[in-house]
């Protein structure tokens, strides 16, 4: 487990050229001993604050009152009063946005991004860094705001990185190590190559986040000797932990034995020497295939965790103490302790753990192996959907501050503009300026009526388009209503009724009737999921990035059964530009034929292979399982449904299965784009889409 470094939250100070009076000492004095004098009660030192704040408003001059009220709503969120400290923020946020002061506004926006940090809601706190950081960069270039700057990028990086926009932290991060570079500040130099390993090793390089470690550690020992030796073991853990993570498990051991062998580290920080003993286990365990000196380590981690409630590590070790249990042919213990594992992630929200302990569980328990693969599945596409969410949120808010940057300068170049206009017509005139001021408000409001007139056109339009909307929306409800209505709830209904019937009797062909009956409410169950499957049609047309989902899907399949799955494809084929029907059903004919395999071929391979011959495509999946003799028996839903598939886009289906050597399952498909010619390079996307 990589540790991460803070950097803390300061002020901008504000320029002022106001001397110090009795007044500013007074309100000074006030906020001092309200953070000061934690003996007295929380009233007491709020109305401290009440008193400093009310001071403030008497003062004359703007900037003098805001940053009074700035030093003030700092003290309510040291002494966690949030409504008061919301109260006073936001009164320095409007007062700074009336009069254009940006230090004071980007306090407030820094404070507020700090308050919203500490209580987890990451997503507003990136808003208001941003927001801070656009205040900053409307300052003079200077010593001071240049840090401060770098100091919300770095924050901004952290941020990102627990939502695994691994493309903005890196911006972020490296932006901000520039400007403490150039200000030669060692601990932040340290901590933000300490970010961009944790990042690397996000994106999955291992190499380039122990290259970032290594430069981190360079600068140990120009950091102060304050704390430093706590610093230096974070840094050999975060080494160690990333060959771990490598799975280069003998330099892994390696290095938490050296880690291990300070013997002030369980004194110094109890936390992080439970976390680097299981990680040894675990390197041990791996490397040279031990039991005995790897489980001590394991039960030692569990019981320090145990005792300190340290819920960080606690799924951790119990999991990779049921993996050693495993291996030493202990399945019930083993089972036990990923179950357990499985609770305290799910307590703790760490979803990477989980996705982990349920493939664990998959491979321990055999009974309910389908059930853990399905909470695999399902809980693997929810983080992915998330992730793609908060990405998609960072890049809005990105956009919506630059756009108020942007009009900011171009507020500023009017300004400019305006200003040598006046200048020239003061030199021209008193009757020069006149005529061009009317000249210029004639324009503006022959803008302004064409502006409101295109606005009228726009909300007509609106208005129409709303109506033929509101109008098609109802037609469908109706066909959706009589398709339920007519078709399903009838079929259901007679079904029900002699299924009732021969619920009084026993005999065979009572049974087999009942039997014939299920069967029907199974056509009814595919009848329901049709109308569905029409519903969301929309969604067929916006299915992007194929080959890629398609390869995620395989790799999902693959991890939660533990069968071996291969997948290749034509490059040559414009993949993207494939019309949505095909992309959509071919994707879905994939997924059922990989569910078939896991529940009933017994394989342990597949293969799936998807080719181009003149104007078709051919998509072919094998497996090395049990077969089936296809001129026997009835075609089950899904297979049905695959072959429904296949008509819908004009293609041919074929199956070839022997018993005992697997089945083959071939689809030709007329090859349809919607354009005629690929504008991108598939290769070229392909780490846009994963990004």
């Amino acid at each position: 487990m990589a540790i991460l470094l803070g950097l803390g939250c300061a002020r901008q100070s504000t320029d002022s050229d106001s001397v110090p009076n009795s007044k500013i000492d007074t309100i000074q004095q006030l906020i001092q001993k309200a953070k000061d004098s934690v003996q007295l009660p929380f009233e007491i030192r709020k109305a401290f604050l009440k008193k400093a704040k009310n001071e403030a408003f008497t003062l004359t001059n703007d900037t003098i009152i805001l940053e009074q009220l700035s030093e003030i709503s700092l003290a309510y969120k040291t002494l966690e009063d949030s409504l008061e400290f919301r109260e006073t923020n936001k009164q320095v946020m409007i007062m700074s946005q009336e009069t254009d002061m940006f230090t004071p506004l980007g306090n407030s926006h820094w404070d507020l991004a700090s308050f919203f940090k500490s209580y987890g809601a990451l997503d507003s706190a990136f808003y208001h860094y941003k927001k801070a950081l656009n205040s900053f960069e409307q300052l003079p270039k200077s010593i001071p705001s240049d840090i401060t700057k770098a100091r919300i990028l770095y924050s901004m990086g952290q941020i990102q990185d627990s939502y695994k926009d691994y493309l903005g932290a890196e911006i972020s991060t490296t932006s901000a190590l520039r400007i403490f570079d150039e200000q030669g500040d060692t601990k932040r130099i340290y901590n933000c190559y300490n970010l961009l390993a944790i990042i690397a090793s996000g994106m999955g390089d291992s190499d380039k986040s122990l290259e970032y470690y290594e430069k981190a550690g360079s600068y140990l020992d120009k950091l102060p000797s304050v704390n430093t030796i706590r610093t230096i073991f974070q840094n050999q853990n975060n080494i160690a932990h990333e060959l771990l993570r490598k799975e280069d498990y003998s330099l892994a051991k390696t290095s938490y034995e050296r880690l291990l062998s300070n013997k002030s580290l369980r004194d110094k920080d109890i936390e992080l020497y439970s976390l680097a003993n299981t990680s040894l286990a675990y390197a041990i365990f791996k490397s040279e295939n031990k039991f005995d000196e790897p489980e001590q380590l394991l039960i030692k981690s569990i019981e320090i965790n145990d005792s300190i409630n340290y819920l960080d590590d606690k799924a951790r070790a119990k999991q990779y103490y049921a993996e050693l249990l495993a291996a030493k042919g202990d399945t019930a213990n083993a089972l036990q302790y990923a179950k357990e594992s499985r609770t305290v992630a799910r307590e703790t929200h760490n979803n990477d753990r989980l996705l982990e302990v349920l493939q664990l569980l998959t491979q321990l328990d055999k009974a309910n192996a389908a059930n853990y693969a399905n909470a695999y599945y399902e809980l693997n596409e929810v983080i992915k959907e998330e992730e793609r969410t908060k990405r998609d949120k960072f890049a809005r808010i990105r956009l919506d501050t630059d756009k108020i940057k942007e009009e900011n300068v171009l507020l500023s170049r009017e300004r400019q503009l305006w200003a040598g206009a006046v200048l020239g017509l003061v030199v021209l005139g008193l009757t020069t300026t006149v005529i061009v001021l009317q000249y210029i408000n004639n324009n503006r409001l022959k803008f302004k009526q064409k502006q409101q007139e295109s606005n009228q056109e726009i909300y007509n339009l609106m208005l129409s388009q709303q109506g033929k909307f509101e109008e098609g929306r109802q037609l469908e409800q109706k066909r959706i209503s009589e398709e339920l209505h007519d078709g399903i709830l009838g079929e259901m209904l007679g079904i029900r009724l002699l299924l009732s019937g021969l619920n009084e009797r026993g005999d065979s062909a009572s049974v087999e009737q009942r039997a014939a009956f299920i069967e029907k409410l199974r056509e009814v169950e595919e009848d329901i999921r049709t109308i569905s499957h029409e519903l969301n049609h929309a969604s067929y047309e916006k299915f992007h990035n194929f080959i890629v989902s398609l390869e995620e899907l395989v790799s999902s399949i693959q991890k939660s059964s533990g069968i071996s799955c291969s997948f290749t494809y034509d490059k040559k084929v414009h993949w993207d530009n494939l019309l949505g029907d095909i992309k959509i059903n071919a994707y879905r004919i994939v997924q059922e034929t990989l569910k078939n395999c896991v529940k009933h071929a017994k394989c342990k391979n597949i293969a799936i292979s998807f080719g181009s011959t003149d104007d078709k495509l051919k998509l072919t999946i094998k497996d090395d399982g049990v077969g089936f003799d296809t001129n026997k028996g009835k075609r089950g839903i899904g297979l049905r449904n695959i072959i429904s598939r296949v008509k819908k886009i004009n293609g041919v289906f074929d199956i070839q299965s022997i018993k005992g050597k697997g089945t083959t399952i071939s689809v030709s498909i007329p090859t349809k784009y919607i354009e005629s010619e690929q504008t991108k390079d598939p290769i070229t996307l392909k780490p846009a889409m994963n990004a």
